[in-house]
């Protein structure tokens, strides 16, 4: 039995999924990571915000306590955000470059990019963030 053009379109279409989704899938999960960790901060947990963290990192750090600490002093819109919001991703091989716009509980808003590193696992792992201040007048 031969099927018309238009029937063989639609299964083809049902069962390859478009381009789009494929390319946004590393991004929405990495999105969904830096959510965790935020909320982890935001719950003082130190264990679940630690467990985001790259070998990298927790070779530099290597307790929780000690990583909690170093994001309390030196990245305190990220440990307390008042609002976030994600902006670009660009995507490079198994590194996700994640722009998250930040106020801070002072009022102060902040650009951090979030650097992302897929593991041996298949899981994705926060190796580092640099926080930019946004300019006056540039709320989020």
């Amino acid at each position: 039995m031969k099927l018309p053009a238009a029937v063989f379109l639609c299964v083809s279409l049902t069962v390859l999924p478009p381009s789009a989704a494929i390319a946004d899938e590393p991004v929405d999960t990495v999105q969904s990571v830096i959510q965790q960790q935020i909320a982890a901060f935001l719950n003082d947990d130190a264990a679940a915000a630690y467990s985001f963290a790259s070998p990298t990192i927790r070779g530099k750090f290597p307790s929780e306590s000690q990583f909690f600490d170093m994001v309390k002093r030196g990245y305190a819109p990220v440990y307390r955000p008042g609002n976030f919001a994600f902006g670009r991703a660009k995507v490079s091989g198994d590194t996700v470059v994640q722009e998250v716009l930040i106020s801070g509980s002072d009022g102060k808003d902040w650009t951090a990019f979030y650097q992302v590193v897929k593991q041996p696992d298949g899981s994705y792992k926060i190796n580092g963030v640099h926080m930019v201040k946004a300019a006056p007048g540039s709320a989020i």
